[in-house]
C-alpha cells in the first residue's frame, strides 16, 4: 500500500503543471482588413519568424481560415532538433480574433489567441500565449534557463519584421 501512494505521489509530481503566459501588444498602421488578410494566412509566418528557427509549412488549405483548420509546420527547436508542430485553428471571428492550439510539437500545451482592435489610425495586434512545456521540473527549470528567453527573442523579432511590413505606430 506504501509502493501504490508514493508512485501516486511520484506520478503526480512528474505530471505537475506549470502554464505560463506571454502577451505582446503592437500598433501597426494598417485596416482590419489589411491586418486579417496578412494574419490568417499561415503562409505569412515565415516572413514574421526568425531564420534560426527553419520554420517551413508542410500542409496547410489554401483559402478562408476557419474553426477546425489543420497546419503543420517543420521547425527547429531551441535546441536545433527538428520537430513538427501541428496547430489546429480552433476559434475564428473575423476580423476581430482567432485562436491556434498545437495539438503536436514541442510544448505540453500551447494556446495562441490573436486579436486585432481598432484603433485611431490603425489596429492594435494583441497576442496571448498560454503555454506549458513538457519533463515537468525539467521543464521549468529549461523555461527559466533557455526557453522564456528564446520566445521572447522570437516574439521581439516578429515586432521588428511587422514594422518593416507596415510601418509602424508609435
Amino acid at each position: 500500500m506504501l509502493a501504490l501512494a508514493m508512485w501516486v505521489n511520484l506520478t503526480t509530481f512528474i505530471h505537475f503543471m506549470k502554464l505560463y503566459r506571454l502577451e505582446r501588444r503592437q500598433l501597426l498602421p494598417i485596416s482590419f482588413e489589411t491586418a486579417w488578410a496578412f494574419f490568417s494566412d499561415p503562409h505569412n509566418l515565415q516572413q514574421i519568424t526568425p531564420a534560426w528557427l527553419d520554420f517551413k509549412i508542410i500542409h496547410t488549405i489554401s483559402g478562408k481560415m476557419y474553426p477546425g483548420m489543420i497546419i503543420s509546420y517543420r521547425l527547429r527547436t531551441i535546441f536545433h532538433l527538428p520537430t513538427t508542430w501541428i496547430s489546429e485553428i480552433s476559434h475564428v471571428n473575423e476580423p476581430y480574433f482567432f485562436v491556434d492550439e498545437m495539438r503536436l510539437g514541442p510544448y505540453r500545451f500551447w494556446h495562441h489567441l490573436h486579436r486585432f482592435i481598432e484603433q485611431t489610425g490603425g489596429i492594435e495586434m494583441q497576442d496571448t500565449v498560454h503555454y506549458a512545456l513538457k519533463f515537468g521540473w525539467l521543464g521549468q527549470i529549461l523555461h527559466n534557463m533557455l526557453i522564456r528567453s528564446k520566445l521572447n527573442d522570437i516574439f521581439d523579432y516578429r515586432q521588428t519584421a511587422l514594422e518593416a511590413i507596415f510601418g509602424s505606430r508609435r
